[in-house]
C-alpha cells in the first residue's frame, strides 16, 4: 500500500462511519479483505467466541449483523483519524462512549486486521 495520505485517511474514516450509520454491512465490509481479522471484547458475548477474535468476512458479518439487531439506533460520530505505518486509527463516539479502532491494510488498500478498544470512562 502506498503511504497513507491525510486525504485518504479522512476519506476512509468518513466513508466507514457513513456506512455504519446507514447500517449497510455490504458497504462496511467492502473496506475489508476476505480473510480479515477483527478483535473486540464484545465478540466474547455477542458471538460467543472466547478469544474475542473473528476471521473472515462471513464470521465478521454475522457478528456485526447480530450487534446491529441488538442496537437498531446505532450511530457513530467520527472525532479524529490518526495515521500510522500501513494503518490508521479511527477515534469515534459510539453508544458505549469513546472508541479507538485501529485498521491495518494490505497492499491493495483493504483492511486485513482491525481491533476495537473502548473507553472505560476514567
Amino acid at each position: 500500500m502506498p503511504q497513507m495520505t491525510d486525504e485518504c485517511a479522512r476519506r476512509f474514516g468518513q466513508e466507514w462511519v457513513d456506512a455504519w450509520n446507514a447500517h449497510d454491512l455490504d458497504r462496511v465490509l467492502a473496506h475489508y479483505a476476505d480473510d480479515c481479522e477483527f478483535q473486540s471484547p464484545f465478540i466474547i458475548s455477542i458471538a460467543n467466541e472466547p478469544s474475542g477474535r473473528l476471521t473472515g468476512k462471513a464470521a465478521i458479518r454475522a457478528y456485526w449483523a447480530a450487534a446491529l439487531e441488538k442496537l437498531p439506533d446505532l450511530r457513530f460520530e467520527l472525532l479524529d483519524v490518526l495515521i500510522g505505518a500501513d494503518c490508521l486509527t479511527l477515534h469515534y463516539r459510539g453508544h458505549r462512549g469513546l472508541v479507538a479502532e485501529t485498521c491495518f491494510f494490505n497492499g491493495s488498500g483493504k483492511v486485513i486486521c482491525a481491533t476495537a478498544c473502548y473507553s472505560i470512562g476514567l
